[in-house]
């Protein structure tokens, strides 16, 4: 199998399910071309079922999966920032560790930056899935070029996260990951869009992401609400939007963290997905 100058960037914490972990594992080991190596942050001391999984995977490619062991739990801001640090190579794909790539996912982002080399920044769009990706239940499709990320980044988050492929050296360049719960990936897109990096959005879903009842849990709630109108001030102070995108953008973000989380739940999935 060929292998490419990739390195894939996970960050795991405590209360990740082993099966979940597994299958995310596997299907960043079975793409069509084999990366060099995917670094693994443990964001804090983890479970021995965790921990087993992870032993499970490294058996079967042991020269692939790096472990950085963080003593606590930092946080995704600053786990992702130090797993940055510890990348090898300068194409750097992130993923979660309870989605599923397919199969081709590395290939067709190398073939982007192969294509074109001024690009910085390579996502995609999502299906979304309760139990099983056979049963898809939302996609969340962002904008393919960079104008329309440009403009799309105004008020919302133009890249799935754990779709993007990106350069190491440029996300440095912009000062990494920085803590900023929830908006962490956004924050680092728009100092990167605003700094005059190019990014592109292939028009497939090349992730399945895990969705559920808690993950519109986590998007509602007093805490969410303070930290969300924070971070969209940060992406307002570093971004490319105007005070009338920031007022949008900051509205409707109390609009959907007051709301009951069954009507949360229907919002994203009528409204905020397509």
């Amino acid at each position: 199998m060929n292998s490419v100058d990739v390195s894939i960037l996970m960050s795991v914490y405590i209360k990740e399910k082993p099966e979940y972990l597994r299958t995310s594992l596997k299907s960043a080991i079975n793409q069509t071309v084999r990366v060099k190596e995917i670094v693994l942050v443990l964001d804090g001391p983890i479970t021995d079922q965790l921990q087993f999984v992870i032993e499970e995977c490294q058996k079967e490619c042991s020269d692939l999966i790096k472990l950085i062991p963080l003593k606590e739990n930092v946080g995704l801001g600053k786990a992702l920032a130090i797993g940055v640090e510890k990348c090898k190579y300068d194409l750097v794909a992130r993923m979660d560790t309870d989605d599923i790539m397919i199969p081709t996912r590395i290939e067709k982002q190398i073939a982007e930056f192969t294509s074109e080399l001024d690009l910085t920044i390579v996502g995609s769009n999502i299906d979304e899935f309760y139990d099983s990706p056979e049963s898809i239940v939302g996609r969340r499709v962002v904008p393919e070029m960079n104008e329309e990320i440009c403009n799309f980044s105004k008020k919302r988050n133009p890249f799935n996260h754990m779709t993007v492929m990106f350069k190491k050296s440029a996300v440095l360049d912009v000062g990494n990951y920085q803590p900023m719960m929830g908006f962490e990936d956004y924050y680092l897109w728009v100092r990167l869009l605003k700094a005059g990096y190019k990014g592109k959005n292939i028009q497939e879903s090349l992730v399945f992401a895990r969705t559920g009842e808690d993950m519109y849990a986590r998007r509602g709630g007093k805490k969410y609400f303070l930290n969300g109108l924070k971070g969209r001030k940060a992406i307002y102070q570093a971004g490319l939007g105007s005070m009338s995108d920031y007022l949008i953008s900051c509205s409707a973000h109390v609009v959907v963290s007051l709301l009951p989380n069954s009507l949360r739940g229907k919002l994203y999935e009528k409204k905020l997905r397509n």
